[in-house]
């Protein structure tokens, strides 16, 4: 099986990856590294691999825009199996860390980081790229610029670690996805779905939650993205805990569908945390 990540290697989604395909049982699973996450979403809806997996959510910087956007423009996707990989930053480099000016790594690192980057390297330029693992990789070698990636990255890329760990918050974790093309199922601990009301107006969103609420679906997350369309319109992206089964949420989508104008269901699978130990 041909498996999408945000690559290069030595990214936390290539560990969440390979922990995934464990879980999932998966023979021999071939690991194709992309550019984006747009673009490991795209490879697994143009058919040019089986799965992917993609970030969705951190516990200090919340959803992944690009993720939620990318899942609602391919709703012919699934939700397949999700983890929950503990998250320990390390600052790599070549040089000493005093000589240190500028830091590259992707943008959710870099604000997962920015208290301690505040104050051990005030006055570094602070410089985006597509993953953290593409940050190693950029900095190798040189004397002046770090990168903020994983341990992984730095065996990966042969870089020294100047500093370890460096997120501000100790229990920082990502969820990851794995997501697959096919029939959605509604047998599991966790359901995710998303939805656009048909009405913008007061107590519209009210009712549309209400739907879960009188038959004791638990909303474990809720976030909404503009819909890109018009000013105030928006995209509410919502996972359920299922402790009854499929049923309750097969009475409140048929309940909510009349509501709304868009209404995707992503499925429901089960979730995996890795302890910090096992990270």
């Amino acid at each position: 099986m041909r498996i999408a990540f945000l690559g290069p290697a030595g990214t936390y989604g290539e560990q969440a990856a390979m922990g995934l395909a464990a879980l999932e049982q998966i023979e021999q699973p071939r690991f194709l590294p992309q550019v984006g996450i747009r673009a490991v979403v795209k490879a697994l809806a143009d058919g040019n691999c089986e799965a992917a997996v993609v970030p969705v959510e951190n516990s200090v910087e919340g959803g992944v825009t690009a993720c939620l956007d990318a899942l609602w423009e391919h709703p012919e996707l699934r939700v397949a199996r999700a983890l929950v990989l503990p998250i320990r930053h390390a600052l790599l480099g070549s040089g000493p860390l005093e000589g240190v000016s500028e830091v590259l790594s992707h943008p959710q690192a870099l604000a997962q980081c920015s208290q301690w980057l505040a104050d051990q390297l005030p006055t570094a330029l602070q410089l985006p790229t597509s993953s953290t693992a593409e940050a190693a990789r950029m900095v190798a070698g040189s004397r002046f610029r770090a990168a903020i990636a994983s341990l992984k990255a730095a065996r990966e890329h042969g870089l020294e670690v100047l500093a370890y760990p460096i997120n501000d918050v100790p229990g920082n974790c990502t969820r990851f996805l794995l997501l697959e093309r096919g029939e959605r199922s509604l047998e599991g601990p966790l359901a995710s779905l998303a939805f656009s009301l048909q009405a913008n107006q007061p107590g519209a969103l009210l009712q549309a939650l209400a739907c879960f609420a009188h038959r004791g679906l638990n909303m474990s997350r809720i976030e909404s993205r503009p819909s890109k369309r018009e000013m105030g319109e928006y995209i509410f992206f919502v996972d359920l805990d299922l402790p009854q089964g499929a049923a309750p949420l097969q009475q409140a989508l048929e309940e909510l569908r009349p509501l709304c104008e868009h209404l995707v269901v992503f499925g429901a699978y089960p979730l995996t945390q890795i302890a910090e130990q096992d990270a």
